[in-house]
């Protein structure tokens, strides 16, 4: 069966800014494919004290990966980097290239970040699980990307309610490397410091609807550009079927509404891999998230 994306970092976490309580370190659902799991509660909890002992700027510290979770790896990236020769646009493939992510095991953000750091600035650094969309997007504006590093259940190596380290490295990592992704990013964060509610959330839409969701047009067909799409087999390969593919329109995808759990019923397309990038930069230079944007 087909299995919904579902992975959005940037809804609120139950226990604050990072996923916790106070009788664990992560608090899954009921409905979570681990939540009656012991064994993958007390992974969970491992992975995020990680994060929680972790100081911005230093090394990034070694998760230590169960075979478990490295069959999970393996068993993704069998099915999904085929699927991104066919479904995702060509300068995708191309950074792929440029950041090669081992098929055979799952790749350590410290390892990562040497090629990041080179290339565009950027780094990755651990969080213990969900936070809001201004926190995560503030740490752009700082050239940080906020990556979980658990996976996710193995009952259901095709699904995660919430993004894992395959979401992290398959979806967004390898985009880093590029500068220009790598600027947008930044940008976006720079804005979303100093954004008020409404405009926050204008600008976590247009986010979620470029570089989580973004479609492009390349030679005649639509291509996958972001990080949701490229890390969900199911969702990567029935897009065309499941949503309404909407013409170019940021002020239009800033003004509507997205649901995280479910397949996405609109996506945007983008002229181009340019266009989107040059398109949606100059949105955000402009103002035009500005809540008083009419009188600019």
């Amino acid at each position: 069966m087909a299995q919904p994306t579902a992975e959005h970092r940037s809804a609120p976490a139950a226990g604050g800014q990072h996923a916790g309580g106070k009788q664990s370190l992560v608090e899954l659902d009921p409905d979570h494919p681990g939540f009656r799991d012991a064994e993958y509660r007390e992974r969970r909890s491992e992975i995020a004290r990680l994060a929680l002992e972790y100081t911005s700027g230093e090394p990034v510290p070694l998760a230590v990966y169960t075979e478990a979770e490295q069959a999970v790896w393996r068993e993704v990236h069998e099915l999904l980097f085929p699927l991104h020769r066919e479904r995702a646009c060509r300068e995708i493939v191309d950074l792929q290239q440029v950041l090669p992510l081992s098929a055979d095991r799952i790749p350590q953000l410290e390892e990562l970040n040497a090629h990041l750091s080179a290339t565009s600035g950027f780094r990755m650094e651990p969080v213990a699980g969900l936070v809001t969309a201004r926190t995560f997007m503030s740490y752009l504006g700082r050239q940080v990307f906020l990556s979980t590093q658990y996976m996710r259940h193995h009952s259901r190596p095709l699904y995660t309610p919430e993004p894992d380290v395959i979401h992290e490295l398959v979806g967004h990592a390898a985009t880093l490397v590029h500068p220009a992704i790598a600027e947008l990013s930044r940008v976006l964060g720079v804005a979303a410091a100093a954004a008020g509610d409404e405009e926050m959330q204008r600008l976590n839409r247009v986010y979620w609807y470029t570089l989580e969701f973004g479609l492009v047009e390349e030679v005649g067909s639509t291509r996958a550009f972001g990080a949701g799409l490229l890390s969900s087999a199911g969702e990567l390969n029935d897009f065309d079927r499941h949503a309404e593919l909407k013409d170019w329109n940021l002020d239009g995808m800033a003004e509507t509404p997205f649901d995280p759990t479910d397949y996405q019923s609109s996506l945007f397309v983008a002229p181009s891999f340019t266009r989107l990038i040059c398109d949606v930069t100059a949105w955000v230079r402009t103002g035009r998230w500005r809540s008083d944007r009419q009188t600019r």
